[in-house]
C-alpha cells in the first residue's frame, strides 16, 4: 500500500469536507476507487474521485510513482 501525500492546500480543501464525504473519500484514496475518471487535461495520470455524498465532491490524485499516492 502506498503512503499519501498531500501536495498545497489539498489536505485542507479535504477537511472542509463533511465528514461522512470526507470519510468517503479517504476510503477511495486507500482502496481502488469505486468511481472515478481520468483528467488528462489536469496531467497524465491524474485522475478523479468523485464522491456522492451530502452533496457532490472531487479529489484529483496521481498515483503513478512507486513511492506515493499525491492528492
Amino acid at each position: 500500500m502506498k503512503a499519501l501525500k498531500f501536495v498545497g492546500g489539498s489536505l485542507d480543501d479535504l477537511t472542509d469536507f463533511p465528514l461522512e464525504a470526507r470519510r468517503a473519500s479517504g476510503f477511495e484514496l486507500w482502496q481502488s476507487p469505486s468511481d472515478f475518471k481520468a483528467m488528462p487535461a489536469v496531467g497524465s495520470g491524474a485522475f478523479e474521485i468523485r464522491v456522492h455524498v451530502l452533496g457532490e465532491w472531487r479529489v484529483i490524485y496521481v498515483a503513478k510513482f512507486e513511492d506515493a499516492v499525491y492528492v
